[in-house]
C-alpha cells in the first residue's frame, strides 16, 4: 500500500514536470521582431520574420525555462528595398554566409515587477555571440503565451555596418512573439 502511494505521488509529479516543460513554437505570423537605429540622426526600422525555435515557459517553474530561436537573417524589410539589398551584404548582415540570427537563453528569472521576467541569454550575428539580458511579460493567449520584451545591442559588437559614422552604434531590438504547443 505504502509502495502505491509513493508510486501515485511520484507519477503526479513526473507529469507535472512534464506538462511544465512543454514545447512551444513560434507562430511567425503572429509574431514581430523589429528593429530601431539612427541613420543621420533619423530614426529608422525594420523587421526580421522566418521565426523559429523552441520555447520551453512554465511560470510555475523558471529553472525548467528555456528558448532557443532563429530569425532568418535575409528576410530583413525596411520597406526599401534598396536598403534592404544594401544590408544583406557582408558588411551589414552578410546574409549569404549567416543566413539566421539567434538568441537562446541561458536563464529566466522573476522580475520585481508584476506579471514580467527577466531573462539572460545569448544573442549570434555574424557567428559572433554576445550576452543579453533583458525583462519581458508572458500572457497567455490560446494554448500559447505572447512574449514581449526589448533589448539593447552595439551592431560593432556584431560586426555589423563596418566603420559607418553615419549610423548609430546602438539599436533596440522589440520582440512581440506568440508560441503555442
Amino acid at each position: 500500500m505504502k509502495r502505491s502511494i509513493i508510486f501515485f505521488i511520484s507519477l503526479i509529479g513526473f507529469v507535472s514536470l512534464l506538462k511544465a516543460q512543454s514545447i512551444l513554437t513560434p507562430v511567425d505570423a503572429d509574431s514581430k521582431v523589429h528593429f530601431v537605429i539612427k541613420n543621420f540622426g533619423i530614426k529608422t526600422g525594420g523587421d526580421f520574420t522566418g521565426l523559429k525555435g523552441n520555447m520551453k515557459f512554465a511560470p510555475e517553474n523558471l529553472a525548467a525555462c528555456s528558448f532557443d530561436v532563429t530569425v532568418d537573417a535575409g528576410t530583413i524589410n525596411t520597406d526599401n528595398e534598396s536598403r534592404d539589398g544594401h544590408l544583406k551584404k557582408a558588411e551589414y548582415f552578410d546574409v549569404t554566409t549567416y543566413k539566421t540570427i539567434r538568441f537562446k537563453s541561458t536563464k529566466v528569472v522573476l522580475s520585481s515587477v508584476a506579471g514580467r521576467y527577466y531573462i539572460f541569454g545569448e544573442v549570434t550575428i555574424k557567428g559572433v555571440t554576445k550576452p543579453v539580458e533583458f525583462g519581458f511579460s508572458a500572457k497567455p493567449k490560446d494554448g500559447g503565451y505572447i512574449f514581449e520584451g526589448e533589448f539593447g545591442i552595439n551592431r560593432r559588437d556584431f560586426g555589423v555596418g563596418g566603420s559607418s559614422i553615419s549610423m548609430s552604434d546602438n539599436l533596440t531590438v522589440s520582440l512581440s512573439v506568440f508560441a503555442k504547443k
